[in-house]
């Protein structure tokens, strides 16, 4: 079984109580939660929901570790022998799943610190860089998205949408699974995200943050964690408490609208379930 939601949406909940019910194991379809540092600020399952079901895929990578959705696919390859849900807000990782993965060359070192410098330094020269076929197929708004199309680009001389087109089978093709993608009512949403984050702050999403700051590098895939760039930046000293939790709060929220567009876009196939 799959689920796809925007965050805060319930998805995990709706996991955890699919699993319980049926023996089955969750395992984690999440860019985010894959990373031990963020239990907290990803809003990975806690220890006692981890108890209640078994939890996979969840946690088990460090912040300097490189992954992809070409990792996560592989591993998630010898979990399907077993009955699983499989949830997250990553619409990647179930199209890698269900519809193939490119076998996209790996990206130098050394392309990937100058991506990581234009990214923050000339964006517009980053989505300028871009061919015109992936440009017209990926979300320009999303910067993690353009970044690894640039890179794919500048690493291979083809563009990502040629690599796409390469794609092999499906290890979990649509026809074979029972998809479900949460469909929340906007502003419902938003008042949880909103009540969520407060509820972070309060079990320790600031500790967090203020253990990643030695380490800090925005342009890391794990610094990309919702709310962990606005909690630094009161750390630093930069913004008031106040501010950056009310910017966090906004970025979430632009965020769950990037994935409801992009699921409404993607997942059309999917059976959807309206909330509230």
């Amino acid at each position: 079984m799959l689920i796809a939601g925007p965050t805060a949406s319930g998805k995990s909940a709706l996991a955890l109580e699919l699993a319980a019910r049926d023996g089955r194991a969750v395992v984690n379809a999440d860019a985010l939660q894959v990373y031990e540092c963020w239990r907290v600020v990803s809003a990975r399952p806690s220890l006692a929901e981890e108890a209640a079901a078994p939890h996979l895929l969840y946690g088990h990578i460090g912040r300097d570790a490189e992954y992809s959705v070409g990792h996560w696919l592989r591993e998630i390859t010898a979990l399907l022998s077993r009955p699983v849900v499989i949830v997250g807000g990553t619409g990647l990782y179930f199209m890698a799943l269900t519809e193939g993965l490119a076998g996209v060359p790996p990206v130098p070192p050394a392309i990937r610190a100058e991506a990581d410098r234009l990214r923050l330094e000339d964006y517009p020269a980053m989505l300028a860089g871009l061919d015109p076929e992936t440009a017209a197929r990926i979300d320009l708004r999303n910067p993690a998205r353009v970044q690894r199309a640039w890179e794919v680009l500048q690493a291979s001389g083809r563009g990502l949408a040629f690599w796409q087109a390469q794609t092999g089978p499906a290890l979990l093709p649509r026809a074979r699974s029972e998809a479900i993608v949460i469909q929340p009512e906007t502003d419902w949403l938003n008042r949880r995200i909103d009540l969520r984050f407060d509820q972070m702050i309060g079990i320790g999403a600031l500790e967090e943050a203020r253990a990643a700051l030695p380490h800090w590098d925005p342009a890391r895939p794990w610094a990309r964690a919702i709310g962990a760039p606005e909690l630094v930046a009161y750390l630093r000293g930069e913004t008031s408490l106040d501010d950056a939790i009310t910017a966090a709060k906004i970025a979430s929220h632009q965020y769950a609208k990037r994935q409801r567009t992009w699921f409404r876009n993607r997942m059309r196939d999917w059976q959807g379930l309206a909330l509230p």
